[in-house]
């Protein structure tokens, strides 16, 4: 008897079980679309509504641009959630200000939204015919509203009509609209390095060109630096910092970082090249803080991949420059050469080049500083 109770209270417990666990699915089923709903609902109501809106991240606009941002951004809001936030529209509601390279949101529940603009930053000063705009890096027209004495010139190369990619009548080339991209290789090639610049570095640049050497910095103290052209523009200008930084390059005319391993600073013919072993930083010439561009040029192996800054010349007596092209190097050169143990010390190659390379390199570089103020 008493065993036939047992197995009975024990059928009743599982029955009461399995009543429970399908009452628990049921209820599970039945709250989600409810749930689903009532955060649409939440969604779009006046709980979750967009209320007070904080635009940051203007620093290179002013005055009527800004107060224009603030309100197309301000104004897209309207209607919006913090929960259902777009930035594809607020991206829409700014993109008659080129400046604006690209908006971010950050809402705060239930009515807070914060929208930080990132800027276009113009890096280059264009001049086509007496007009001139201020360029972005990648190419976009900023206009002239952010033209200032700061930005060094670019050129738009030798087919102006090409590299800006419109004509005007009578063969002339125009200036793309406000908004509008430039074109051309050197162009764009001038703009990418000039966008990866350091601001210490950045400050020192008058003109960015194509010459013999390829894409060529001028920098104020009439010291031309060769990139070549735009690839690892990063790279090149750590290892520009670094050369800057050592002693032996001062009162070098030229610095080629076409192989940003292997740099190396000529002089003009008839400078005295300062003593490798001194002690004493001196003037190189351009006005860079030698403390900045130490600092900058800490991160060269990184920026190179790790260990491949530590080729320079092997003291083979060549006489030959770093180049790409495998051009002879003209006299006084000095190759940069950093050790595994991230001391650098400075190898004078012997002159082999022909004289007239020598004047090629002064003339050019007479020609630089004669132009950058333009």
């Amino acid at each position: 008897m008493r065993t036939a109770r047992i197995g009975a209270s024990t059928g009743i417990a599982a029955i009461w079980a399995r009543r429970r666990l399908r009452i628990a699915l049921l209820a599970f089923l039945i709250a989600i679309p409810l749930l689903g709903g009532g955060y649409q609902l939440l969604r779009h109501s006046s709980l979750s509504a967009v209320e007070h809106v904080q635009v940051r991240g203007l620093r290179a606009v002013h005055g009527v641009d800004t107060a224009g941002i603030e309100t197309a951004l301000t104004g897209a809001t309207h209607g919006m959630s913090t929960l259902a936030v777009s930035p594809a529209a607020l991206q829409a509601a700014v993109a008659a200000y080129p400046i604006v390279g690209a908006v971010r949101v950050h809402p705060s529940f239930p009515h807070g939204l914060r929208i930080e603009v990132v800027e276009r930053a113009p890096v280059a000063a264009l001049v086509v015919n007496g007009a001139g705009t201020a360029v972005a890096a990648d190419g976009v027209v900023l206009g002239p509203g952010f033209l200032s004495s700061s930005l060094p010139l670019v050129n738009p190369g030798k087919s102006a009509s090409a590299a800006l990619g419109s004509a005007a009548a009578a063969g002339t080339s125009t200036l793309p609209p406000i908004g509008g991209r430039v074109r051309g290789a050197s162009l764009l090639g001038s703009l990418t390095i000039l966008g990866a610049a350091p601001t210490p570095l950045a400050h020192e640049v008058t003109r960015v060109y194509e010459g013999p050497k390829g894409l060529t910095v001028a920098l104020r103290g009439n010291l031309l630096a060769y990139f070549g052209d735009a690839t690892r523009p990063h790279a090149k200008w750590l290892s520009l910092a670094r050369v800057l930084a050592d002693p032996s390059s001062a009162g070098a005319s030229y610095i080629d970082v076409r192989l940003p391993e292997r740099p190396a600073a000529g002089f003009a013919p008839g400078t005295s090249r300062p003593d490798a072993s001194s002690t004493e930083l001196e003037s190189t010439g351009a006005s860079s803080d030698p403390n900045t561009a130490a600092e900058l040029a800490g991160g060269l192996d990184a920026a190179v991949g790790g260990g491949s800054g530590t080729g320079a010349s092997s003291g083979s007596g060549t006489g030959t420059e770093p180049s790409a092209a495998g051009e002879p190097a003209s006299s006084g050169t000095t190759s940069s050469e950093t050790g595994s143990s991230g001391s650098s010390s400075n190898e004078a190659t012997s002159a082999t080049a022909p004289s007239e390379g020598s004047s090629a390199e002064t003339s050019e570089a007479s020609s630089a500083s004669g132009t950058s103020g333009g």
